[in-house]
C-alpha cells in the first residue's frame, strides 16, 4: 500500500522547524518588548536578585537598566533568528542564544524564592513565582531542536546520512 502524496510531502516539509521558529521569534520580541516598561522591571526583582548567575546585572545596571540589558539581549537572539531564515551560521547564534536562556530561566525555578509551595508541602509542588517557569522546559527543546537543524544547514548532509532524505528510485 502505497502513502498518499501528501503525506510524503508532510513528512519532508520543514513546517515543523519553521513553527518552532516563528514562535521562537515572535517570544523573543514580544518579551523583550516588555522589558522596557516598570511592571516588568518589578517583576523581574526576585527572579534577579536570588539567581547567582543573573544577580549581576542590578549591581552593574540598576533595576531598569538590568530590564533593558535583557530586552536588548531578548531582541538581539529574536533578530539572529529571523537572520537565521536566510543566513544559517547567523541561525545558529540565534539557537545557541535561544539554548541558553531557556536553561538560565529554567534555574530560577530552584533560585527563586516561593518557588515551591509550602502549604502543599514543597517540591514538587511549584509555587506562584516560578511556575510560569515551567513552560521554559518546552522552550529549551524547541530551541535545542532548532540548533541542531541550524547546525546542519551550516554544512552539507553526505547522502548516507540519517537526516537525508531518502533515495529516489531510479525507474530501472
Amino acid at each position: 500500500m502505497t502513502r498518499p502524496a501528501y503525506f510524503d510531502r508532510f513528512i519532508r516539509s520543514s513546517l515543523d522547524i519553521q513553527l518552532l521558529r516563528w514562535s521562537l521569534i515572535l517570544i523573543f520580541f514580544g518579551f523583550g518588548y516588555a522589558k522596557w516598561f516598570d511592571y516588568e522591571a518589578q517583576a523581574l526583582l526576585p527572579l534577579i536578585d536570588n539567581s547567582p548567575i543573573l544577580s549581576w546585572l542590578h549591581l552593574a545596571f540598576g533595576i531598569h537598566g538590568a530590564s533593558y540589558a535583557l530586552g536588548v539581549a531578548e531582541w538581539a537572539i529574536g533578530a539572529a533568528l529571523l537572520a537565521g531564515i536566510w543566513q544559517p551560521r547567523i541561525a545558529v547564534i540565534g539557537a545557541l542564544g535561544s539554548t541558553l536562556t531557556y536553561l538560565t530561566t529554567l534555574t530560577l525555578i530552584v533560585t527563586t524564592p516561593g518557588g515551591w509551595e509550602n502549604s502543599a508541602g514543597g517540591f514538587p509542588a511549584m509555587g506562584g513565582a516560578t511556575s510560569f517557569l515551567i513552560k521554559d522546559a518546552v522552550l529549551l527543546a524547541a530551541s535545542i531542536a532548532l540548533l541542531k537543524h541550524d547546525l546542519l544547514r551550516t554544512r552539507p548532509v553526505p547522502a548516507c546520512s540519517p537526516t537525508a532524505p531518502p533515495a529516489r528510485p531510479s525507474g530501472h
